[in-house]
């Protein structure tokens, strides 16, 4: 793990002040959007902003509505991931981003975007960030947040039907033909990778509390 030597922070980067740049994976439900939340809730909105790896699906507007469902989200060449490095590479110089919004009913980007300007901490969140090389190059801390696989398919199903816009029956085929395979071959090998890894999701509150601490130490030095 490496991270920039202790400077002065204000609440955006200066030139001599580089951004920490956490990224977060593990299994879709395995609790990262908790993690990150008691991270935001810890540095604060001055301090820390989030940056979705979700927001990156590609732009297949081209397919009809049908064929954009078929397709396989789970897999990395779904994501835009040479976009977000660009994004990264641009927050760490210092320079404000207009990041892409997705409609997950839709399964389609939208024209509008948003506008994410740099802070201390950047905190980068998704199921494959650490599956691309340039994008792991990136990160001075790699968080996996660990969950059994029956916790990873009841909260994926809970989220897509009340947040998402889909059907108990498409979540679950979705779930049986790219979800779990694409979670073997990809998510579950990434975690080598991690500096840390928080056990049995994100209410794990001793393993979050002193990752907490180590990021307060970090970003706020």
């Amino acid at each position: 793990m490496h991270h920039p030597s202790p400077a002065p922070v204000d609440s955006l980067p200066s030139s001599s002040v580089v951004p920490l740049i956490v990224g977060v994976a593990g299994g879709s439900g395995s609790g990262k959007s908790t993690v990150v939340r008691r991270i935001m809730d810890s540095l604060g909105p001055d301090q820390a902003v989030v940056l979705d790896h979700d927001r990156y699906y590609r732009d297949r507007n081209d397919l009809r509505l049908e064929e954009r469902a078929a397709l396989n989200y789970d897999h990395p060449d779904a994501l835009e991931t040479a976009l977000m490095v660009q994004h990264l590479q641009a927050l760490r110089a210092g320079t404000p981003v207009q990041v892409p919004r997705y409609d997950f009913a839709r399964h389609a980007r939208l024209l509008e975007t948003d506008t994410i300007t740099p802070r201390r901490a950047i905190i980068v969140e998704g199921i494959l960030v650490f599956t691309d090389a340039a994008l792991r190059a990136l990160m001075d801390l790699k968080v996996f947040v660990d969950t059994d696989a029956d916790t990873l398919f009841i909260r994926r199903l809970e989220r897509d039907v009340a947040h998402r816009g889909r059907t108990m029956a498409s979540v679950i085929d979705q779930y049986q033909s790219t979800v779990k395979p694409m979670h073997l071959e990809f998510v579950e090998p990434s975690k080598r990778y991690a500096d840390v890894i928080v056990p049995v999701g994100g209410h794990n509150h001793v393993a979050v509390d002193l990752l907490l601490t180590l990021l307060r130490s970090v970003a706020t030095s």
